[in-house]
Order: C-alpha cells, then structure tokens, then sequence
C-alpha cells in the first residue's frame, strides 16, 4: 500500500510541473508578447496561433494519452487473466509482487511524458494545419496524378505530420503494452524462450498488423513524393520513377496490406507463420524493388536512351519551374549591341548618365563613418540606392540612415543604454555620381541637425528603430531623453510617439522585470506609470516576429516621406517547398513569390504589410487566416509607394534559376548547350558572381522615359563574354515586369571580366594604379557596372584612393570608362566620355562632370591643357599646405623653401 501511495504522489508531482512548469517560463514571454501584439494591432495574429497550438497540444496529447491509455486498459486485463510465470531456475525476480505497482506507474508516467512531448511536437506543425484548413484552388494540377497543385501546397505536409503523428502512438501503445505483459504477466520465460498467453498474442498481432498498414499509408504518400524526386537528370519524377518505383510502391502496398491481414486472422488463429512469410516476401520486394530494380532500369533501359526517355519529364521540370519562381512571366527581348553610339545619342541619354553610380557602397560607407558618425556611439550600418526627384528630375542617390550603437556608448551602464541614449538621429543623403574637388561624396543632407541643400527635408530624424536597434528602451521616463549633441551641450527630448508597450503600474514593471531579467525595471525611480518600454527595435526582427510565416529580403532600405519623416521598407516573401517538378533553392524551397511590402515607421514602429502580388495562392489563404492584416498595395500612402521597389534577394533567385531555365527546349536543356550564369568580376583579388545594382535609365524598346531598374548581366556558363543581361522595372505603372535582353550569339560583347583583364593590360592605367598603389596608399577598384544605353554598352569602373593603415577616408580619384575598343580613364566621368566621343557630353552630366570646350580649339588639347592646369593647382595648395606647418612648427628654412617652390609653380600657372 505504502509503495502503491508513493507511486501515486510521484504522477501526480509530474503532472503538476508539465502544466505549470511552463507558466514560470515561456508564460512570461507569452504575456509579454499577448501586450506587445495588441499594441501593434496584430492581436489578430497571435490569438490565431496560440489556439491553433493550445488545439493542437490539447488533441494530439490527449489523443495520445487516451489511445495509449485504453491500450493499457486492455492489456492490463489480458495480463490478469492470463498472470504470470517464472521458472526461477532461469529467471528469478525476488519480490517482485511488491514493485508491481511501481511499475505500473512508471508505465504511467511514461505515457503521459510522451503525450506532453507529442502536444510540444503538435504545436511546431501549426502552420501545416492552418494551410491544411484554408487551401486555395491553384490554377493547374500536376501530370502523374492530376490533382490540383493545392493539395500538395496546402494539405499534403499536414498529412504527413498525421502520418508520423500516427506512428508515434502506434509505437507507443506496443511498446507499453509489452512491458506490462512483461511485468504483470501474459509474456513469461521459459527454459526454452519467451512465451505469450493468447489474449496478449492477439493484443500484439492486432497491433503489428496496424502498424503494416501505417506502412502501406506510407507507401500511397511516397507516391506523392515522386513528384519530388531527385533522382533523374531534373527535379520530380523521371523516367525511372513512373516506370520502376511508381509500381513497385503499389506492389509494396498491396503487400503491407495483406501482411496487415495476415497479423489480424493470426490474432484468431494464433498462427504466425503466414505474418511471418508475408514479411519476409515485404523485405525481399522492397530490397530488390526499392534500390536493385530501379538502378537496372535506370542503367540499361534509361541511360543508352537517356534524352528520348526522359524528355517529357525535363519538359515538365522546366515548365513547372518557371511557373514557381515566376520566370513564365519575363519578357525575353533580342538586344543587337551594335555599337553605335554618337556623342549626340550620349546627350540624348544625358539622364541615364546623370544617373551613373560611381560611389559603391563600402567605400562610401567608409566615408559616411570617417565624416558623419559626430559622435562614437553613432553608426552607419549599410548605405543603400533609392531615386528621388530633386529640382524636378529624377535622381539616383545613395543614403543611410545614422543609428544608435548602444554598445559603444563612453559609459554603457543601464540607464544609459535603457533611458537616456534610446534612439539614432538623421540621416546622409547623396547623389550617387558627384564628389568634391577633394574625391569626397556631395551631400543633400548631412551633419545634426540634419541639413538640406534640397527641397526634401527631414522633420522627424529621431530613429528607435533601425538595423542595429536591438536593446529595449524605456521612453517618457524622469530621466532626461538624450536627443543630439550640439557643440559643448545636449539636446534632450521626451519621445512623442504611440510606439512601446504602457508600463502603468507595479505588476507590468514586475512582468518586464520577469521577462528581461532586469530587477532596475521594477526598482529605478526614473520609471513612472505613463512610461513606456519599446522592444523589437530591430526591424528584421520585429516583422519577423509578427509574421512568422513570411520570410523576409535581407536588404531593408529607409525612405524619407513628403512630410519628411522616416520609415523602413522592406520585402516580404511567401515561400514553399511543396511546389512539384520545381528546383529547389537551399534555404529557401523551390517556390517563391515577393507577394509583401512591408512600411516600418523609424520614430513609432508602426508596421503595415501590404499585398503586392495578389495572384499568390499563399497570401491569399494567409489574408483569410488573419483577417485585417494585409492591405491592397493601393492603400499604401503615394508618397512611400513611389519608392515600392523589385527585390535584390528575389532578383538573384530568378537571375540564378533563369540562368538554367531560360532553356525551354527539352534538347537544348539536355544537352546544356546555351547554359549561362551571372557575370563575374574580380574582387579584392578573388572571382566571385556580380551583384545586381539599381540604376535610372531608358530601356531599349519599351521604354519610353528613364526609369529605376534592377539589373545584371550573364555570360554563358564556361565563358567570359557576355550573353544577355536582365531587368526588373520598379516604377508604377511597370512594376514587377522584368525583361532579359540577349546578345547575338554571333557576336562578341564583352563581358565584365574581360572588361577588367583589358583594364589590367593598359599600360597607361596600369602604370597610374601601380604609382598610387604603394607609399601608404592603396587604391581600391569599384564595381564594374554594365551600363545599356540604346543599342551599345558601356562599362563604368571608379577608383578610390584610401589610406592602408588606420581610419581610411576614401576618395574618388579616376573614372574608367570601356566602350567598344576604346578603354579610358579620366578625372570625372565627364572627361573620358569625351575624350572616347570627341566632344563635350556636359549637357545634362553634373558640375565637373565634363570637360569645358574652348571654342576652335580641338577636344584633345583643350582636356590636355585643362589636366595640366589642374596638376599645378594641386602642386600649389600642396607647397602652400607644406608652408603653413613649417611656420607652425618654426622651421623657417623650410617655410621659406616651399615658398620659393610656390611662386614658381605660381609663374607657370600665369604663362598658361
């Protein structure tokens, strides 16, 4: 009685901490996220996922419980009929009378252990059973089965959870049930084996016998998986799969099935021998069907007819793959490149120049840290490209947006990082092709307070939401709001914003206390009941958490409103790797569409997703499941949707997967012969794939004005020149449409590679980068761009010159410009056009840009002498600089030297 009363109390000790162990530790966060959820307006999302999973744990924990339970039930009262029996001269278990109940409780325990684990499993498919109830009819079905393309985006992965959820029980009930026929009788030792009373021969067989029908429920759904086979030449079912593992699974099933009837009329019969040689035949079919036939078939019937087998199914690869990444939709479009520009087509282009990036990222990066951080506790995380309209043309600019690096505050105590320091301040902004007289970046808008020299202006620069905001902040707290330095003092500032959860009284600061393991929030004085707490500053992090079910572009990039505040844009995905016949991308699946634009407000946090793409099957179910969450992209403010934008991450998708399957001939994909890849470049020394870049131009045929694109350009696979290049559109009413232009195949078009070796081998340029490349400084390539304008080419490289020890301060020095077999470098941009055209191009380039015309003089002479002009300038302010730190530092000799050295170069200028 004493150990039956112990046994009693250790179950129910368990249960007590499986239901509320869970409260003192995800509850908290639960709690925390319940109040953060309903303060965005997403209450919607969370109430929606949390009883799906609270369902799901309920009904497969119960579930499981309950079968297991009536399993032991059963087995419990075979076992008293039957008792047991021990021979101890083999076997002996002293007192085992006494433990039976500990062992009965230990069985029980066990089961309720599983089915707490198999309810924790349960909630991790939530997503599964929320498609599997709101599937969407898709327009096709698939070839082999013809069921509609919904049934395996939608339903099929909830099944196989079912599937795997049924053989956990199944496992479970038999596993149990052995060990307490084992323990409390029906299963004994004798001296010549184990030995079964009939009851529990027929419990077990019943059992077996539902397990091999789990096995040929497995069998119909490895049907199904065909369709993603990888077997063949393509992803999906080839020629092998249809022919040899499509029937052997139906001969697998139909066996399983019969080894299932044979456990049942054995249950009866007690006779094994018929279970017994129908699983041996099971094993013999799925040895020599499973792996032996398929190889046969695949060696000697697919391989010496490999194209005329396995044509039909690369043709339905390739349609099925365009279909899921949504290559079906490109424009495919011939591009003659024939080279014929004029000085007067490169005016008439004048916009697309303009607009010509000739600042990269990193160095500019580099730049925006040496010059605009202020303060070292500031940070400039990525730059980033976006056009604007200034003084009524549309412009290309580079900007980023000057965030708070909590971690590299002078002193990082807890009010500092929590209270006082709390947000970021403004923003850079400059057009991606103009640099001062020193090589350094022009800027529209610097310096804090932010300055403008243009009509946009910044009324709202504070950021509490960024790329590196991670930390939580306290807001509307005693302690002063550190705003923004300003010379020898501060600037402080109380945050006016809806953003942040309300702490109100003592029981939220004790919850938030809880949940960020932070006693200073229940004890500082500075908090006080109108405070507020913001949390998922970070912007990646905030979408991700309100829409776990969408995947997200890593390249989120700051827009500035018409009323000059701040927010964040970003691209949102629905992804599957349940589509058919369609190539899988690693980490990503082998379906894709960029179906969201999500706008992240910098000062508030507000999030709003909008719907981009509303022929997607998967937002459509997403927007049923969370009614109110997603909007029509036409409600979108005009000013935020005119900065809408084709997505970096998607695009090289598309680009990697268009590279393969542009091929839509079966024959031609077979034999690889027009494979392509993207275009290459060096970098840092190592060849690596290019990056797609944003640029303003005019497209070839269809387009009418300059507009904001998307591109990059590809050479064919095991080749350097360049075969096509491709485009996606990002301005209304265009956007979204993306078209490939290809080369003549006839034809050599250099490629970004070839175009870096032709750098190399000038002597000329050679010669200038070997000069600047030593004595302290080092000269850094920009990328290669391949800019399309008309019917030619041209490729546009800019240098840098940067310091090689400490805090290096890029400048742009030189522009490189490569157009048919003419390869330039010059000051500007501006100056090697001219000299490859023969005439000024300055109408419409930037001041500096172009070299100025004397009339009646020719071109080429007239740069020469401007060059030369600009040498004794720089000479000069060089002796002049010299001069002044000798009169500093009193050294007259020197000083009177550079002097000398001044008025002489001061005499060659006059004579010019």
């Amino acid at each position: 009685m004493r150990t039956e009363r112990w046994a009693r109390w250790i179950t129910l000790i368990i249960f007590i901490l499986l239901v509320f162990a869970p409260l003192f530790t995800s509850g908290v966060g639960l709690l925390v996220d319940w109040l953060w959820f309903r303060q965005e307006g997403f209450d919607v999302i969370y109430t929606t996922i949390l009883k799906t999973q609270v369902g799901l744990s309920a009904w497969c924990g119960l579930g499981f419980v309950v079968v297991a339970a009536l399993n032991l039930l059963v087995a419990r009262r075979i076992s008293h009929h039957a008792g047991y029996h021990l021979y101890t001269q083999i076997v002996e278990f002293p007192a085992l009378e006494r433990f039976n109940a500990i062992f009965r409780s230990v069985i029980w325990i066990a089961v309720v252990l599983v089915g707490y684990f198999a309810g924790e499993w349960a909630t991790t498919h939530w997503l599964d059973y929320l498609l599997f109830s709101h599937p969407v009819r898709m327009a096709e079905a698939d070839p082999l089965f013809g069921l509609n393309l919904s049934f395996y985006m939608f339903r099929l992965p909830f099944v196989w959870f079912l599937y795997h959820y049924a053989w956990a029980i199944l496992v479970a009930c038999l596993l149990s049930a052995a060990f307490l026929y084992f323990v409390e009788g029906g299963v004994w030792i004798t001296p010549r084996g184990a030995s079964m009373a009939r009851g529990a021969r027929a419990h077990l067989m019943v059992l077996a016998g539902l397990g091999f029908l789990l096995f040929a429920w497995r069998a119909r759904l490895g049907m199904y998986n065909l369709l993603y086979s990888s077997r063949g030449l393509i992803f999906g079912a080839s020629y092998t799969d249809i022919h040899a593992a499509w029937p052997v699974l139906w001969i697998l099933l139909a066996i399983c099935v019969l080894t299932a009837g044979t456990f049942f009329v054995g249950a009866r019969t007690k006779s094994l021998r018929p279970a017994i040689i129908s699983i041996a035949g099971l094993i013999v079919i799925a040895i020599l069907g499973g792996a032996v036939y398929p190889a046969i078939v695949q060696q000697y019937v697919v391989t010496p007819n490999e194209l005329a087998k396995e044509e039909p199914y690369i043709a339905q690869a390739i349609h099925f793959t365009r279909q899921a990444y949504a290559l079906n939709r490109f424009d495919a479009r011939a591009f003659p490149a024939i080279q014929d520009l004029s000085l007067q087509s490169v005016r008439d282009n004048s916009a697309t120049i303009r607009n010509i990036r000739l600042w990269d990222h990193q160095p500019l990066l580099s730049t925006f840290q040496q010059l605009q951080e202020i303060r070292t506790y500031y940070d400039f995380a990525r730059v980033y490209n976006d056009r604007y309209q200034v003084d009524g043309d549309d412009r290309q600019v580079s900007l980023s947006v000057r965030e708070l690096a909590s971690s590299s505050l002078p002193d990082p105590n807890w009010v500092n990082q929590h209270l006082i320091y709390t947000h970021g301040y403004g923003i850079c902004m400059g057009p991606v092709n103009e640099s001062t007289s020193d090589g350094l970046p022009v800027l529209f808008i610097e310096n804090i307070p932010p300055a403008s020299t243009i009509p946009l202006k910044i009324t709202c620069p504070q950021i509490y939401f960024g790329q590196l905001s991670n930390n939580y902040c306290i807001v509307r707290t005693r302690a002063k709001e550190f705003d923004y330095p300003s010379g020898e003092d501060n600037i402080y500032t109380v945050y006016a914003g809806s953003g942040g959860i309300p702490i109100h009284g003592f029981w939220r600061r004790v919850l938030f206390a809880l949940r960020f393991q932070q006693v200073n929030i229940l004890l500082s004085g500075y908090i006080q009941p109108s405070s507020r707490i913001i949390i998922y500053r970070r912007i990646l992090d905030r979408v991700g958490r309100l829409t776990p079910f969408l995947a997200f572009d890593s390249h989120p990039y700051p827009v500035i409103s018409q009323d000059g505040a701040i927010y964040w844009m970003l691209d949102g995905y629905t992804t599957s790797n349940q589509y058919p016949y369609s190539d899988p991308t690693s980490g990503v699946g082998n379906y894709i569409r960029n179906s969201v634009k999500v706008t992240i407000d910098a000062y508030s946090g507000q999030v709003r997703f909008y719907i981009a793409d509303p022929t997607d099957p998967l937002i459509q179910a997403y927007a049923r499941i969370f009614p109110g969450v997603f909007h029509p992209l036409s409600e979108m403010p005009a000013d935020l949707r005119a900065h809408i934008r084709y997505p970096q991450d998607f695009f090289s998708i598309q680009a990697s997967k268009y590279a393969v399957f542009h091929m839509t001939d079966p024959r031609v994909f077979y034999s690889k012969e027009d494979l392509w890849r993207v275009a290459s470049q060096t970098n840092a020394g190592a060849m690596m794939p290019m990056t797609p870049y944003y640029t303003i131009m005019k497209l070839p045929e269809v387009g009418q004005a300059e507009e904001f694109v998307l591109m990059i350009p590809f050479t064919p696979a095991r080749k350097n020149n360049m075969i096509a290049w491709m485009a996606a559109r990002c301005d209304a009413p265009n956007y979204g449409k993306v078209l490939v232009f290809t080369f003549p195949k006839e034809k050599l078009v250099y490629g970004p590679q070839q175009i870096e070796s032709r750098i190399d081998q000038n002597p000329t340029i050679s010669q200038q980068l070997t000069l600047w490349d030593q004595g302290g400084s080092k000269v850094v390539r920009g990328t290669l761009l391949v800019i399309p304008v008309q019917n030619a080419v041209l490729y546009i490289e800019p240098l840098y010159l940067a310091a090689q020890a400490g805090a290096a301060l890029p400048q742009l020095k030189r522009v490189i410009v490569a157009y048919s077999d003419h390869v330039v470098m010059q000051p500007t941009l501006g100056d090697a056009l001219d000299e490859i055209f023969g005439g000024s191009v300055e109408a419409g380039l930037p001041a500096g840009a172009a070299a100025a015309q004397i009339p009646g003089q020719p071109a080429a002479q007239v740069r020469q002498a401007l060059a030369s002009v600009k040498s004794l300038i720089q000479q000069a302010n060089d002796h002049f600089q010299r001069a002044q730190q000798d009169l500093r530092r009193g050294d007259w000799s020197g000083y009177g030297q550079e002097l000398n050295a001044l008025g002489q170069i001061l005499r060659q200028l006059q004579a010019k």
